[in-house]
């Protein structure tokens, strides 16, 4: 179980951005807030975690904008929707939105940390990040509805206790059920592929296959030849994979040369659990008589 203190700073260093009109949007007006999050299940690229926020009064004008399930949507139809959003005034009067990027590299940073912090957990975190930014951009959140993947108990009854004042709904298909949290998912959706699209290495040299590198999910084939053919043998994989994957870890083992972590004349960490034979387990004195040379006198 992850502590609190690090759930509510362990997301400070990802990136967030807002939709112009985010902050005090609907002029203190009573919202809904959607949330839901693309790029959970991939090898590759980061997970985008987004809200937004609708007057409870404009249901009807949102559903308008033709929200849907992003998955459910083409990809132009998506990006029309998303630009939607952010631009066009009888739009920005109905929606707003914000979305934060969890980078490859710190989802598997905190799930290996000594401490693991799961994608539960991540997720978790994420959806009271995203409600607690709208209250502090003074948006007048009433309800939240939560898209979730996992256990939804657990999120259900952490949100409510939380925010107590706000009317919390959390369940599996949110982004069919609510048009409010389906534009939090196409908000999601369109900047993770934009972020991969756009992707550059910042490690120089990566090689790619011309076909690209897929989808980003274990199980696309040029995903896999990714993985296979992108490993530096000592450095491993660049930024974009999150190596805390079986898939990128089954790929380093394979590709990698191997690493051992004792140097050359260090006793290995497992030899310190050896019990030699008897005479070798001498006591050692202590370091007060060996600085000042005292040494047991047996006769005068």
């Amino acid at each position: 179980m992850a502590d609190k203190r690090h759930e509510d700073t362990t997301l400070g260093c990802c990136a967030v951005e807002k939709s112009r009109h985010f902050a005090s949007f609907a002029a203190g007006k009573p919202c809904v807030l959607g949330i839901d999050e693309a790029g959970r299940g991939p090898v590759l690229g980061p997970m985008v975690y987004a809200c937004a926020v609708s007057p409870i009064d404009k249901a009807e004008q949102l559903k308008a904008l033709g929200v849907d399930d992003s998955k459910a949507l083409t990809e132009d139809k998506r990006t029309k929707i998303f630009k939607a959003m952010n631009d066009e005034e009888n739009a920005t009067e109905v929606v707003a939105f914000a979305y934060r990027v969890l980078s490859a590299r710190f989802i598997s940073a905190e799930m290996l940390r000594r401490c693991k912090y799961s994608l539960n957990e991540l997720s978790h975190a994420s959806a009271v990040h995203m409600i607690s930014l709208a209250l502090q951009n003074k948006v007048n959140v009433t309800e939240v509805y939560v898209d979730t993947v996992g256990p939804k108990g657990a999120l259900q009854a952490k949100l409510q206790e939380r925010f107590p004042s706000i009317s919390i709904t959390v369940t599996e298909k949110a982004d069919s059920l609510f048009a409010v949290v389906s534009a939090a998912s196409i908000v999601a959706k369109v900047n993770r592929d934009s972020l991969l699209r756009e992707w550059i290495f910042v490690e120089g040299d990566v090689r790619v296959p011309l076909e690209g590198y897929g989808s980003g999910y274990p199980c696309d084939p040029l995903t896999k030849k990714f993985l296979m053919d992108s490993v530096d043998p000592v450095f491993g994989y660049s930024s974009l994979v999150r190596f805390s994957w079986k898939t990128a870890e089954v790929a380093l083992e394979r590709n990698a040369v191997p690493c051992k972590w004792e140097e050359p004349g260090i006793a290995q960490i497992s030899s310190w659990f050896h019990l030699g034979p008897k005479e070798e387990c001498r006591p050692v004195r202590h370091a007060f008589f060996n600085d000042r040379f005292i040494s047991n006198v047996v006769s005068f």
